[in-house]
C-alpha cells in the first residue's frame, strides 16, 4: 500500500541560527513519531526567501543527511507570502502544513494536524493564545488591527491565526489558482473556507531560539494596508463619506459666517476660520486621494502580469558531490 504524503513548507528568511534545532524538531514529530511516523511519507520544502545570512547553506547541509528535503531558493527577498506560495507550488503531499523557520510554530502541534486530518479535516488551523515572545503593546496593536481590518473588510479574518496550517491537496490546487501578486492566505482561506471542514489547535508561540524577529513597524504597516485593500473596497466608500462630511462642515462654517456677518454684524476677522476650514478640507482630499492611490497602484502591480516569483529547485541527489538544480519562473 502506497504511503500518503505530507509536505512540510518552511518559509525561512535570514534565520541561520534556528535552521537545525528546527529540523530536530520536526524529525521528533514526524518521522519518529510512533503514530504517524510509519503511516506516511514525509517532505520537508524549506524556501530560503533570498536570506543575506548561512540559511541556505544551513538548509543545504541537513539535505546532504536527509534526501527527503527539498530547497526552493528564491533569488531575492519576495517576502512571506510569495514564499508560501513558492513551497506550494513545489509541495507534492496529499496534505500540505505551513509554518514558518523561526520555531515560533511549535513541530510538536504536528501529529495533532495529521490526526485532524487523517480523520476528515480538510483545513487545519491553528489560534495562538499566547505569545511569549511579544509584550503588552504588541498584544494591543494586534488586537486592534483585526479589529479594525474586519470593520472594514468585506471577508472576516481570525484574529491570533497565524500561517501555521495543514490544507488538504483539494485546497492547495485550488489556492494555486490565484495570481495576484499582492496575497494574504488568511484572508484568501476566509475566504473559501467551508466552515464544516474547519478544524482549530490552540497554542501558545514560544519565546524565539535564535534572532529577532524580521516584522518592523513599517513592514506590518504595509501589511495591515495591503490586507485592507486586498479584501474590501469599504476604504473608498469611506473616502466618499469624508469628502461628504466636508462638504457638510463647510455648508455649516459659510452659513455661520454669514449669520455672524449679517444678522449679528460682529465683523471680526476670519483669518482663522479660513486656515481651518482649508487645513480640514485640505486633509480629507489628500486622505481620499491616498485611498484611491493605493487602489490604483495594486491594479497597476496586478495588470502587469509579471512572474511571482524566480527560484532555484535544489533536490537531494547530486552527481560527484554537486547538487543538481533546476531553475524555473513560476
Amino acid at each position: 500500500m502506497t504511503k500518503k504524503i505530507i509536505s512540510i513548507v518552511i518559509s525561512a528568511y535570514n534565520e541561520e541560527g534556528n535552521i537545525e534545532e528546527l529540523y530536530k524538531e520536526l524529525i521528533n514529530n514526524t518521522k519518529k513519531d510512533k503514530n504517524i511516523g510509519l503511516k506516511y511519507r514525509f517532505e520537508y520544502v524549506f524556501v530560503n526567501d533570498g536570506s543575506g545570512d548561512n540559511t541556505l547553506q544551513k538548509i543545504k547541509q541537513l539535505q546532504k543527511q536527509d534526501g527527503d528535503i527539498r530547497i526552493v531558493n528564491l533569488k531575492r527577498n519576495f517576502g512571506h507570502e510569495i514564499a508560501m506560495t513558492a513551497g506550494m507550488d513545489y509541495a507534492l503531499g496529499d496534505a500540505v502544513i505551513f509554518m514558518d523557520a523561526d520555531l515560533q510554530h511549535p513541530p510538536v502541534y504536528i501529529p495533532q494536524m495529521i490526526k485532524l486530518w487523517a480523520e476528515g479535516a480538510e483545513i487545519v488551523l491553528s489560534r495562538r493564545t499566547d505569545n511569549l515572545a511579544t509584550g503588552y503593546v504588541y498584544k494591543l496593536c494586534s488586537t486592534m488591527f483585526y479589529k479594525i481590518l474586519n470593520w472594514l473588510s468585506d471577508t472576516k479574518i481570525p484574529s491570533k491565526s497565524p500561517d501555521f496550517r495543514l490544507l488538504d491537496r483539494r485546497y492547495v490546487d485550488f489556492l494555486k489558482g490565484f495570481n495576484e501578486h499582492d496575497r494574504l492566505f488568511r484572508g484568501l482561506l476566509s475566504w473559501i473556507m467551508p466552515t464544516d471542514k474547519v478544524k482549530i489547535i490552540d497554542f501558545i508561540a514560544p519565546k524565539r531560539f535564535s534572532g529577532k524577529s524580521k516584522y518592523n513597524v513599517f513592514k506590518s504597516f504595509a501589511l495591515a494596508t495591503d490586507s485592507i485593500i486586498q479584501f474590501s473596497v469599504r476604504p473608498l466608500r469611506l473616502a466618499t463619506y469624508l469628502g461628504l462630511l466636508g462638504a457638510f462642515v463647510s455648508i455649516i462654517l459659510a452659513a455661520y459666517v454669514i449669520i455672524e456677518y449679517y444678522i449679528i454684524q460682529h465683523r471680526t476677522p476670519g483669518y482663522a476660520t479660513i486656515m481651518v476650514t482649508m487645513s480640514f478640507l485640505g486633509s480629507v482630499i489628500l486622505l481620499a486621494l491616498g485611498i484611491i492611490g493605493e487602489y490604483i497602484g495594486k491594479i497597476h502591480m496586478e495588470v502587469k502580469k509579471r512572474p511571482l516569483y524566480m527560484a532555484d529547485y535544489i533536490v537531494a541527489s547530486c552527481e560527484n558531490g554537486v547538487f543538481k538544480s533546476r531553475r524555473e519562473k513560476e
